[in-house]
């Protein structure tokens, strides 16, 4: 059985819904997880958009949301959930608005896709006070068991 990441909000390659958005209530989409490899001690999960600015003509990967040492244990985040809720000692790695937490899509042009990135890892990473995606990416290699993704796709109305 291999890692699975699903979402009650939206299909794997399906729209996410306007409420998840800048121009709805930007709360997280409920995420769900199961085939779970042996030796997990905690996971990663990174949502970005590598279609930024536009996706005829894409120059970065805006990051949306960075959370590292999700317990072992643990199998989905609910609906909007906020810092305080999030799985004890979770910790909480900066987007791109220079921040923690989850920030919506708000693409200014085009149909943009949202990658939600789940990384099993054999460890519990350290403290790294915030970090970018770049530097987690770099302290979890070697130590990525697998990785499952759920991708939707968002367009301004």
């Amino acid at each position: 059985m291999s890692l699975v990441l699903t979402s009650t909000a939206f299909a794997h390659n399906g729209a996410i819904p306007g409420r998840y958005t800048c121009q709805g209530d930007d709360i997280s989409v409920p995420l769900a997880w199961s085939g779970v490899p042996a030796g997990t001690k905690s996971f990663v999960l990174i949502v970005d958009d590598p279609d930024a600015p536009d996706p005829k003509a894409p120059r970065m990967t805006w990051v949306h949301w960075v959370l590292y040492n999700i317990p072992a244990g643990t199998t989905g985040l609910k609906e909007a959930i906020r810092s305080s809720e999030l799985p004890k000692g979770t910790l909480e790695g900066l987007n791109d608005w220079k921040r923690t937490g989850y920030g919506g899509p708000c693409p200014p042009i085009g149909r943009h896709r949202y990658y939600h990135k789940l990384y099993a890892l054999d460890t519990v990473l350290p403290d790294m006070e915030r970090p970018a995606k770049a530097d987690l990416e770099q302290a979890m290699k070697g130590h990525v068991l697998e990785k499952a993704e759920l991708i939707g796709t968002y367009q301004k109305s």
